[in-house]
């Protein structure tokens, strides 16, 4: 019999994954897989489980938010050999589950979790770190892990906005170096994001015909400090909605790569895939194709 190792986080999106165990463990179980289930004790214990267990099991399936995911994908990328990997999602944005087009009931997701086709998808190298789906630096990037978690659960992805919003005023910005396969861009920028997915933050900025996920390439946007009050009006319109770049008087700058190099003069902060990504001078991200299956719907 097939082995399914079933990780969930206890805590994510309203204690959705509590809800759905039973319901969960009857469809792997109908399906034919013989399950482990395993409830996450705190942060990182997702990783520390998947590349602990994870080896021993044909299929792991996640189940929480980004977040757990991000966790659940970085202990298994420790592995020579990676299972194929589903995912429930339950947590406030789930952006990367919109990439994967799974159905709406949880019996849809339950049953692609668990019968789905694994593909093959590319993941991020961060420096010693790994990504699955965005890697971001500067503005609103600390609002998806320093954003009180009753009050995402309370207002969804609304309060990542509404949250972000209120610090238009006083931005930062850092002055970069970034290295790229096509060139390099210098300047004060004050946002940057790495990634392979249709939907950042909830909201789905990037083209979906640009966006493929297993094609060994990042896509890439750079936000300039802006010069005036008419470019700094047009930031939070571009930030939810990069494809509209030209909108934004200049500022914006997009391109694809398969590593990028960002240098800072001082140490900058990161977040990779929402959660806290540390502080960095030098970040070296590498593209790594196809490195891992995730199941998608039929």
């Amino acid at each position: 019999m097939r082995s399914l190792l079933y990780i969930y986080n206890p805590h994510a999106g309203k204690g959705k994954a509590l809800h759905w165990l039973s319901q969960a463990l009857d469809a792997f179980t109908k399906a034919g897989w013989l399950v482990t289930a395993y409830p996450t004790q705190g942060r990182a214990d997702a990783t520390r489980a998947a590349e602990e267990l994870g080896g021993r099991f044909d299929r792991v399936v996640c189940c929480g938010g980004d977040g757990t995911l991000h966790e659940v994908i970085t202990g298994l990328m420790a592995l020579p050999e990676r299972p194929a990997v589903g995912y429930l999602p339950t947590g406030t944005t789930n952006d990367f589950s919109r990439n994967l087009h799974l159905p709406r009931s949880v019996a849809g997701k339950t049953e692609t979790a668990a019968g789905g086709v694994p593909r093959a998808v590319d993941i991020g190298r961060f420096n010693q770190d790994y990504f699955v789906y965005v890697a971001a630096f500067g503005a609103f990037t600390d609002v998806a892990y320093d954003t009180p978690q009753s009050f995402k659960n309370m207002f969804g992805h609304l309060a990542y906005v509404l949250e972000g919003a209120a610090r238009l005023a006083s931005l930062p910005h850092y002055r970069l170096r970034v290295e790229h396969d096509n060139g390099v861009e210098e300047g004060e920028f004050l946002y940057g994001m790495v990634s392979n997915t249709v939907s950042v933050g909830g909201f789905r900025g990037m083209p979906e015909r640009e966006v493929k996920l297993d094609d060994g390439l990042f896509e890439v946007v750079l936000i300039r400090q802006p010069q005036n009050a008419a470019q700094l009006q047009s930031l939070l319109t571009t930030l939810v909605q990069p494809a509209n770049a030209a909108s934004a008087g200049g500022t914006v700058t997009s391109f694809h790569t398969s590593h990028l190099t960002v240098t800072c003069a001082e140490e900058m902060p990161w977040t990779l895939d929402g959660e806290f990504g540390g502080a960095h001078k030098v970040a070296e991200i590498e593209n790594l194709p196809r490195a891992l299956d995730i199941v998608y719907r039929k």
